[in-house]
């Protein structure tokens, strides 16, 4: 296996062990969206990826107890014309070949007011671990909730965009994550 691919299988492995509530809360991936706002020369640049997947294991009225974990097809990125998803697939900025998936594990999940909570977690991009802490606000409608917030990066804490593009005049360091997440059994 994969070295970058055996940290998330761990992390979904002990989050089956957790019971049956995990078996029953699912991502469902057409009414969810991870995208991100980068800058380039000033001018913000929407992407997103379109392959991604979570594993759960979360009751709202026990946060504290509950576990996320995500895994996000680096290779899925979208943004621009076809030269600029090729370039991003390259070593210098998310290095596709070497490093496939970026992932996202949750240490700790706490209430942080009506349906708001605080969840900290490591963030695993082409082999760089850095802890992040996501403000998420959860709404249930009916058989599913919807997930969303927002948080920023830094593209060098991550080693992406090396080289000749580690320029930040030319492309901006902070780089904002936002996401949409439809979660059935939650």
């Amino acid at each position: 296996m994969h070295p970058s691919l055996l940290r998330p299988t761990l992390i979904a492995l002990s989050l089956l062990a957790a019971g049956t509530a995990f078996a029953q809360q699912k991502l469902v991936p057409a009414q969810s969206e991870i995208n991100f706002v980068a800058k380039q020369m000033g001018v913000p640049l929407d992407g997103k990826f379109t392959q991604f997947d979570a594993q759960i294991a979360f009751d709202p009225k026990k946060p504290e107890a509950g576990k996320i974990a995500f895994t996000i097809d680096l290779g899925s990125v979208v943004i621009g014309d076809a030269d600029t998803v090729k370039e991003l697939r390259k070593p210098e900025w998310f290095n596709v070949p070497k490093f496939p998936n970026a992932s996202f594990a949750s240490t700790a999940i706490k209430a942080a007011g009506p349906g708001k909570f605080e969840v900290t977690g490591t963030l695993t991009i082409k082999g760089s671990v850095k802890p992040v802490v996501i403000p998420v606000t959860l709404t249930p409608s009916g058989a599913t909730s919807t997930a969303v917030g927002s948080f920023s990066i830094r593209r060098v804490d991550f080693k992406v965009g090396e080289g000749d593009w580690s320029d930040f005049s030319i492309v901006a360091n902070d780089v904002l994550i936002k996401f949409k997440l439809s979660l059935s059994g939650v």
